[in-house]
This record gives C-alpha cells, sequence and structure tokens, in this order.
C-alpha cells in the first residue's frame, strides 16, 4: 500500500489491519530529550476504543500500546536521568491486536462474498484480488486509526513544550446540535473528559496505575503481560469503577459518554442516537477541532497550504466533509460579512471575527485554527441491504451481523484531535526552519 505513509518533516507510517497481530506507527521527526511513556499514549488511545459504551462496537479491544523503538533504553552515562527519552531516531508504537477470536472471524468469512454497502469491501477487493485484507476490513477498518492516535499523541506532546494547544469535541449527532462554547470553555471541559476516562477505565487503572506494566520492563516482558491480559479481558473490564451519570456530572462536569462541552445537549445527542440505533440503524454528526497557540504565518503557498493539508482528514474512515472556519456557510455570505476585519491594539493585531477559521492564503493568522468534520454514519447497520457476491455478480441481499457501533462521532473526535497534531508540528518544523534561515539572511549593519 502507498499511502500509508504522510508528513515531510514529522513523518508517520503505519502498518497492520483489523485482524492481523496488530498495527504500528513509526514516527520519524521525534525531536530529542522528551520523555515518553505508553501510559500517557494509553490515555489518548483510550478515547477511541471500542467498547466503552452503549455508542460503540462491542468488539473489547483494550489498545495497549508498547514503545519498541525511539528511546533511551538506559541512562547514557551513569546518572543522567535521560532513560526512557527520546533519542532522535524513529519512535516505533507497536498496538497489538488482542481481541480477535474465531466467532468473529467466521462472521467475516460468512459475509465477505457480500461487499457492506457504505464499506471499501467492494473497491478493496477489486484492487487487491482474492488475497484482500477483508477480514474486519483489514486497513479499512476503524482500527487504523489507532495508530493515528498514537502518533498524533506524541505529536502533541511536542507542541505543548512551544505553547500549542489541540483539542476537539463531538459538535453535532444525529441532527441535535451543541451551542457555540467558548474556546477556553471547550478545552477546560475536554480535558476533564479525557481525565474522567482515565480516572473510570479499568485497563488504565489495572495496567498502568498499579504498575502491571512500566517502562522499566523489557519488550517480551511486556508482550508476556499483554498475552495474560489476553485472557483476562472480561475479568478486568467488570473492574471498572462504577458511576452513575449524575455522580460523574458532580465530580467531573462532563457527560458520562460523549464530549460535547454542553452536558445537556450531549444526553439529546445520546437519546437521539439511541433511538436511530434501536430502529438497527445509524448515526453521523461533525466533529470540531480547536487549535490555539500558533504563530503567524504556519503554512506554505500553493500545493501545501495549510488548511488544505488540514483536508486531508478527509482520509479518516468516515469523514465525507472537512470544513475550516465558517465553511460552507460563506456561500450565504457577502464579502463584508464574511472578511475578519482587523484592528490594532496595544501593539497586536486584533481580528473582529474568525470566518477564515485562523488561516488565509493557507497560512495562519495567529487566531485560534478552527475545523470542523463532517462524520457519515456507521455503514454497518443492522438492516437488509441490497448487495452482491463480489465473485459471482449475483444480486443478494445484506443483513449486518458484526459487531458494529450505532455512530462513529463519538470515537472520531480523538482521531481528528491527533490528527490535526500531526498536520500542525509538520508544518511547524519547517516554519521553524523557515524563520531561522531568513534571520541569518537579514543584512547586518
Amino acid at each position: 500500500m502507498l499511502g500509508c505513509h504522510t508528513g515531510r518533516c514529522f513523518q508517520v507510517t503505519m502498518a497492520g489491519g483489523s485482524y492481523q497481530e496488530g498495527l504500528t506507527a513509526v514516527i520519524q521527526g521525534v525531536p530529542p530529550g522528551m520523555e515518553l511513556a505508553e501510559q500517557e499514549i494509553y490515555g489518548d488511545m483510550l478515547l477511541r476504543k471500542p467498547g466503552v459504551d452503549e455508542l460503540s462496537s462491542p468488539r473489547k479491544e483494550p489498545d495497549l500500546p508498547i514503545i519498541y523503538n525511539g528511546l533511551n533504553a538506559a541512562d547514557t552515562v551513569e546518572g543522567a536521568g535521560n532513560k526512557n527519552h527520546t533519542n532522535g531516531t524513529p519512535l516505533s508504537i507497536l498496538i497489538p491486536n488482542l481481541d480477535r477470536h474465531f466467532i468473529h472471524i467466521k462472521q467475516y468469512q460468512d459475509t465477505n462474498r457480500t461487499p457492506r454497502p457504505g464499506h471499501a469491501s467492494y473497491a478493496s477487493f477489486i484492487k487487491y484480488g482474492p488475497d484482500d485484507d477483508a477480514i474486519g476490513a483489514g486497513l479499512f477498518s476503524g482500527r487504523y486509526t489507532a495508530p493515528i492516535v498514537a502518533a498524533g499523541y506524541v505529536a502533541k506532546k511536542t507542541l505543548r513544550k512551544c505553547g500549542i494547544e489541540v483539542f476537539s469535541y463531538v459538535k453535532e449527532l444525529a441532527s441535535v446540535r451543541c451551542p457555540d462554547v467558548a474556546h477556553d470553555q471547550a478545552a477546560n471541559y475536554t480535558n476533564e473528559f479525557k481525565k474522567m476516562r482515565r480516572d473510570l477505565d479499568p485497563f488504565y487503572q489495572e495496567v498502568y496505575a498499579s504498575n502491571r506494566i512500566t517502562m522499566d520492563m523489557r519488550f517480551l516482558e511486556k508482550t508476556k503481560i499483554l498475552a495474560e491480559i489476553e485472557q483476562e479481558i472480561d475479568a478486568i473490564r467488570d473492574k471498572a469503577p462504577r458511576l452513575t451519570a449524575a455522580e460523574v456530572r458532580d465530580k467531573y462536569g462532563v457527560h458520562p459518554i460523549l464530549n460535547c462541552p454542553d452536558v445537556d445537549a450531549a444526553q439529546a445527542m445520546v437519546d437521539a442516537c439511541n433511538r436511530i440505533a434501536a430502529t438497527g440503524d445509524s448515526a453521523g454528526g461533525v466533529v470540531e477541532v480547536v487549535v490555539t497557540g500558533v504563530p503567524t504565518g504556519l503554512g506554505e503557498p500553493v500545493f501545501y497550504k495549510l488548511d488544505a493539508e488540514l483536508g486531508r482528514m478527509l482520509g479518516i474512515g468516515a469523514v465525507k466533509g472537512v470544513e475550516v472556519g465558517a465553511g460552507f456557510a460563506v456561500k450565504d455570505m457577502t464579502g463584508s460579512e464574511n472578511n475578519d476585519q482587523m484592528r490594532a491594539e496595544g501593539g497586536k493585531v486584533i481580528f473582529e471575527s474568525n470566518n477564515a477559521g485562523g488561516i488565509t492564503g493557507g497560512l495562519s493568522t495567529g487566531q485560534p485554527i478552527v475545523v470542523r468534520l463532517t462524520v457519515k454514519p456507521t455503514p454497518t447497520i443492522d438492516k437488509p441491504q441490497k448487495t452482491i457476491d463480489k465473485y459471482t455478480l449475483e444480486n443478494k441481499e445484506l443483513a449486518a451481523i458484526t459487531r458494529r457501533d450505532p455512530t462513529i462521532v463519538a470515537r472520531i473526535w480523538p482521531v481528528a484531535e491527533n490528527y490535526t497534531a500531526l498536520v500542525i508540528l509538520d508544518h511547524l518544523l519547517a516554519h521553524y526552519g523557515y524563520q531561522t534561515l531568513k534571520d541569518k539572511c537579514v543584512p547586518t549593519a
């Protein structure tokens, strides 16, 4: 596959599949000297993993990452204190598949002759032939977003060192829309939602908080523990801390299921989605990503415009549209309504609006970058659908029997957040280099 690589200065290559041994992210361009642990990477990965609540697939993948390369295995000299620091070499993160049982493989085998409408299964069969990785849809499965989240966390941590924050949340689900919320309020809410999910995630508590896996272990020691966990998935899940929705709201101020910074809107979204799911169908929605602290001038003209690069998030499965700022709404505006007028105040440029979403001419303006993704309904549904036998081209009827998500929106926001971080860091590295050279080329007096 030629499309499993992205980036110029900060590069990510991924491999694996839904029912292969696992997935892998190989990252190049990670700066040296940053301490990194599997626990913190998992803290983001648990936000997208399945089997967590009523809005996600019942597949029980814990998504436990192993950092395989790219960190110092020990202090480089005695007492240096740089064990588990990045060292500038490619960083490899492995994500083993632990919940892949024959009963689920058999379900795919029984239905793989008849492509699921809305999935890539027909096109991928034509492209790759009978050896197409059709068990669980391979790299066309939502599982391939796990290494995006893992790599994106590394990018996000690097950006944070530079004063840049990236966060995302559900803006709309099942035609229920979240009211507009101030960026700082949405960021604080998202951080509390993440904390709640870490506190209540049984694998976070059992594997990392209890030091069952630590960064002092070697790779083979960790894989031994993962082999044990594979047999204990249900038992560990049963240890999950139990809080009612009211208790979650009182303690964290968030909704227990959906990261939407308006708790009442979040509940209305869940209710609407559940009504649709009860009929065997699925729901779509909108995810919003916000980036703050971006320096002015990030991006490149023509082929590498920043907004065009963010548009590559169409590569996230189920995303069918990406808009920046006012996006498609600009078609109903006049120029005077759409233009973000400026004034100088205290030696700073102040914009009176942000319809551009923080990007003009492909370059950042210094305002918050605002991107929204439209997410289609889950194509795997519990309703009869017309399809064909891909070997004989006979007309067939298909009803889904595999594990499915009532909506993908609730799991895509962390993917969008971390994918955005990959794009921003890639451009930031180029931007820093360009600005350094520019300053060195200024004639001296």
